[in-house]
């Protein structure tokens, strides 16, 4: 297992030191506030003493966590796992930047070394569908299509909707959506492009080109109850329903794979994310080392300097303006220490929240910043995204069944409340193997939750490669008997074949606090394009910032939370644009 390259063993500081006196508290050990610690000191802005970083967790990475299983010598992931080639500040941090006369070399930006690898994503030959009890390999529909058949499945299409596959619909649905708006199609129609063989679109529209589209966007649909409204006023499940009926909504939620990517958020958003993201030609990456790499690695860069801190297992209770060092620092901060269950104050001139929406409505409501009758705004904003509930389980196995199918990799997927398994790998030694049981999101949070609130936790069992000793170490993060008896039916029939029984697993929910969700969406109706600048500093004349892929145009991926981070950087903190980032790369609003 490759863990000499990246420090996991970053020094936390779980103690107190009452009275400190800085000036830039980061609430938040993800990725955004670890950003903003490492740019700041690294671009010279201030010392290290000078910015602190505060978490109420004993690890770092937020909602990355990469574990390494009893047994298995590689990295599963409970949180994020992946990302795209194609989102800049992350892939230059993992793989340094490329040099002017040789692009092919890269140079570091971070001391810690990751090793980028490919984040298979198996063979649609191979992959299962198993959906309104019928089973299918995930690349039945365009099998049939290149015999000029149509696969009819047991939803009820529209008849000029059948025998597309769901990213086909999903993207059937974004080109006439496009191709409605007279002033899309005189700017853009040439980007915008309908497969002759009737089923395939590709969209070539830049992150910019999105942006210009997005707010003016109008639905062009006489007859339907949406016509001519802006599109970032329709809710996705409204928009869906209306172009491909119920029925049609209802495969695109259950063979999409991701309930979250249909619930009514906003449409204009959900069009590039649908496309960028679930399309042909995604190209993802991931690390070695396991992807929350990417935090410890930054973090250790900002550790280098002297006087750099994580304090950890330290909770933001409040801040006020309203203290007795009011001439030197403008905020002062209480903090519970975790540890001592004391509480204790730092002192600071600017503060920043890398922190999601239900950790900043954890933080004290009553206070000059969040009260509600002063700040109406605010408080309309920070509400202006859904929080997606998720939770992830991960399952330990003596061999790889899914080999007996014929699968290596990927993930397959199914309307039953496990929605989706990924096939995460075996250990080359011993057989061992991981599987991602469950990505349950959305709607099958409450079928799960029942399940996971039992008391009676799966027992570890020994096996042939892992002593007992070992495996009691992972007791209190096993998933509940229950819920492991309910995905191993589950995943036999999704499968079809008999499962064997676990000998481990670990069980991770996002919806717990202080996260309340795995990842966020837009609500329809707001202008994202005011609110993300917005939340990087709410108030004008207050030195405080919100940061975090909540609030950003890539929600759910690392990249929103480093380009909010960056944004705020550079406006309110005066840096300079990186110098191991392409001066072309687009940020966002």
């Amino acid at each position: 297992m490759n863990q000499k390259n990246v420090n996991k063993d970053t020094p936390l500081y779980p103690g107190m030191q009452p009275d400190l006196k800085v000036e830039v508290a980061i609430i938040g050990a993800g990725t955004s506030g670890l950003y903003t610690a490492f740019r700041l000191v690294t671009d010279n802005k201030y010392k290290a003493h000078e910015v602190q970083v505060f978490d109420m967790s004993n690890r770092l990475g937020g909602r990355l966590e990469s574990v390494v299983m009893p047994g298995m010598n590689f990295w599963g992931e409970l949180g994020g796992m992946r990302y795209l080639t194609s989102q800049q500040i992350v892939t230059t941090l993992i793989e340094g930047y490329p040099l002017k006369e040789d692009p092919d070399k890269r140079t570091p930006v971070l001391k810690d070394k990751m090793t980028p690898v490919p984040f298979p994503m198996g063979e649609p030959e191979k992959l299962l569908m198993y959906i309104r009890k019928e089973r299918f390999k995930q690349s039945a529909w365009t099998e049939e299509q290149k015999i000029d058949n149509k696969l009819i499945t047991r939803y009820y299409l529209n008849e000029n909707d059948e025998g597309f596959s769901s990213d086909q619909l999903f993207n059937k649905i974004i080109y006439n959506v496009l191709m409605s708006d007279p002033w899309v199609v005189e700017n853009y129609k040439e980007l915008i492009i309908a497969d002759p063989n009737g089923y395939d679109y590709s969209f070539q529209l830049t992150s910019r080109d999105w942006d210009a589209i997005k707010p003016r966007m109008v639905y062009n649909f006489p007859g339907s109850p949406y016509d001519k409204r802006l599109v970032n006023d329709i809710g996705f499940w409204n928009l869906i329903k209306d172009q491909v009926s119920q029925e049609g909504y209802e495969f695109l939620a259950n063979a999409g794979g991701y309930y979250s990517n249909t619930i009514n958020w906003n449409s204009a958003e959900a069009f590039p994310y649908m496309v960028g993201d679930f399309s042909a030609g995604t190209i993802y990456k991931t690390i070695e080392e396991g992807y929350d790499s990417i935090a410890y690695a930054v973090a250790n860069t900002y550790m280098e300097h002297d006087g750099a801190r994580i304090w950890s297992e330290n909770k933001l209770i409040t801040f006020t303006k309203d203290h007795h060092l009011i001439h030197t620092h403008k905020y002062e901060l209480t903090f519970l220490n975790i540890q001592s269950n004391t509480t204790w104050k730092v002192y600071a001139n600017s503060l920043v929240l890398g922190m999601p929406r239900k950790s900043l409505e954890l933080l004290d409501q009553n206070n000059f910043f969040f009260d509600a009758n002063r700040h109406q705004k605010l408080n309309e904003n920070i509400r202006s995204i859904i929080m997606e509930p998720a939770f992830k389980i991960l399952m330990g196995f003596e061999r790889p069944w899914w080999r007996d199918l014929g699968i290596d990799s990927g993930h397959s997927i199914t309307d039953l409340p496990m929605r989706q398994c990924y096939y995460f790998g075996t250990d080359t030694e011993n057989n061992n193997s991981m599987l991602l049981g469950s990505y349950g999101d959305m709607e099958t949070e409450t079928f799960w939750k029942a399940l996971s609130d039992d008391k009676v936790l799966f027992k570890v069992r020994a096996n042939k490669s892992t002593s007992m000793e070992e495996l009691h170490k992972f007791d209190d993060v096993q998933a509940t008997e229950f819920m492991v008896n309910e995905l191993i039916n589950q995943l036999k029939e999704l499968h079809g074949i008999e499962i064997p029984q676990p000998y481990v697993t670990y069980f991770r929910d996002w919806t717990d606090d202080p996260y309340g969700a795995g990842y966020h969406a837009w609500k329809a109706g707001f202008s994202v394009k005011d609110v993300m600048p917005y939340m990087r500093k709410p108030l004008m004349d207050e030195q405080i910032h919100i940061i975090g892929e909540a609030y950003s145009d890539q929600q759910g991926w690392v990249e929103g939370a480093f380009c909010e981070a960056e944004k705020m950087l550079q406006t309110h903190f005066k840096l300079d644009w990186p110098y191991w980032l392409d001066r072309d790369y687009y940020l966002g609003w």
